[in-house]
């Protein structure tokens, strides 16, 4: 059977950023600690005043098909993921391929384009359904473009808004593919919740607990439904575990929760008891609540164990790094996990050796549903990696002042119109240019 999965992989994140220790806790009066310890973030990304999800989408899908020297003709979907959709019936895909064909020879005329929505886990949905369109043959050797993209904004006050950020991830889906290849086993846990949604709005409604609790439970059913599939996930199988990072503080908590579950039954389970007893079993307790109080304990203890500590470091710290720096994106927050442990590997000079190591990847999106699969290395990973500007762009990036954050909130809050004057100079690259006679958003490309 062909290999299908990932092929390239293009990042963009938006041209602003802002310094939640030094420039946005000193405002809100709070310890910077909250945000580098708690939350795990240093700073977060926001598009200038001429970016918005499409042109971040179309300059990271320009980027990767220049890069991949492909042609309209050469692409057969778009498919774009994103919770940030400002028209309830015009895709972005569509917009997307406006820009795109601003700039190339041929157009996407025949390409099948769509949007997904299905909170943060619509970017791997997208990526499932690139997948199972090549596995049907329904391709006719073209490839699948996906981007997800998103400007992740809470309201003013909201506890989310240091979590904010505004990105986009562009990936092609091809046979034969360069960077991972999709398994073709996926465990799901999904339910009807209310932990974070839009109702008719542009900001989120959040319960914060809630959703936090809503998150590892969806998880740990994907990963039981995944097991049933595969059988047992054993930690010294998965080189690395990139999880859907609304901030890192979360991926935190995920992490333990998934070394607790899978090394239960095992070796390991054994060794740890000699310092920490075994795991609960709900069987021998009275109650539920007695039975939680027991795992609370042994995840407390659990998490201080050199075994944990050392798994930790280096299964699940390494996909977290360009979240910490660029915040929440939504639908690209696992696409950016992924990159981010990919990175770690080319970085600690892994080449031949890495090829053919696991990567078990846990996407999840509110209302509510997780999703998880493997992935495994192919031999162009490393080159394709490397070749990500993403370094460059975080660089240089403009620095925002805490009024200059408050008039970018306002700049992209659909409910108000302000002016104000862009960040930095548009260079080589699509932007937002106004509205059209319908009401459509505009753009064009600057050379």
């Amino acid at each position: 059977m062909t290999a299908v999965g990932i092929d390239a992989i293009e990042i963009r994140t938006g041209k602003l950023q802002l310094d939640l220790p030094n420039t946005f806790a000193p405002k809100k009066g709070e310890d910077p600690e909250k945000y580098t310890k708690g939350l795990g973030l240093e700073t977060s990304s926001f598009p200038d005043v001429y970016e918005d999800i499409v042109t971040m989408g179309a300059n990271a899908a320009k980027s990767l098909l220049d890069r991949k020297g492909l042609a309209p003709d050469e692409i057969g979907r778009i498919d774009v993921a994103t919770e940030s959709a400002f028209d309830h019936s015009k895709p972005v895909s569509t917009y997307i391929a406006g820009c795109l064909e601003q700039v190339y020879d041929g157009d996407f005329r025949h390409a099948n384009k769509g949007e997904r929505k299905f909170a943060c886990v619509s970017g791997t949905q997208a990526i499932d359904d690139a997948y199972n369109w090549i596995r049907a043959g329904r391709n006719r050797g073209r490839a699948a473009l996906v981007i997800a993209t998103d400007t992740a904004l809470y309201e003013r006050g909201d506890p989310g808004e240091a979590t904010q950020g505004a990105g986009a991830v562009a990936m092609l889906v091809t046979e034969d593919p360069s960077i991972v290849e999709l398994s073709t086993e996926q465990g799901y846990g999904s339910m009807d919740e209310t932990d974070f949604l839009k109702p008719n709005q542009q900001f989120p409604s959040v319960d914060g607990k809630r959703s936090m609790q809503v998150y590892l439970s969806r998880m740990r059913e994907a990963l039981e439904d995944y097991e049933s599939i595969v059988g047992p996930v054993e930690p010294d199988t998965v080189a690395y575990a990139p999880f859907h990072t609304p901030f890192p503080g979360m991926v935190r908590k995920a992490g333990l929760f998934a070394y607790r579950h899978i090394t239960r039954n095992t070796s390991i389970e054994d060794d740890l008891a000699e310092s920490i007893g075994r795991q609960p079993r709900e069987d021998d307790y009275e109650s539920r609540e007695a039975y939680e109080e027991a795992i609370s304990e042994y995840m407390d203890a659990l998490k201080g164990t050199d075994r944990y500590q050392e798994w930790y470091a280096e299964t699940i710290e390494p996909t977290l790094g360009l979240s910490r720096v660029v915040g929440n994106w939504y639908t690209g927050s696992v696409h950016l996990a992924r990159a981010s442990a990919l990175r770690d590997a080319a970085e600690r000079g892994l080449d031949d050796a890495f090829v053919g190591e696991r990567l078990l990847v846990g996407s999840y999106g509110s209302g509510a549903q997780a999703e998880i699969h493997s992935e495994t290395v192919r031999p162009g990973w490393r080159e394709e990696i490397e070749a990500l500007d993403i370094d460059e762009q975080l660089a240089s990036r403009y620095d925002l002042s805490f009024e200059e954050y408050t008039q970018v909130h306002e700049v992209h809050d659909y409910d108000k119109s302000v002016d104000v004057e862009e960040f930095t100079v548009p260079d080589g690259e699509f932007v937002f240019t106004g509205w059209g006679r319908m009401n459509e958003r505009t753009y064009d490309y600057v050379e």
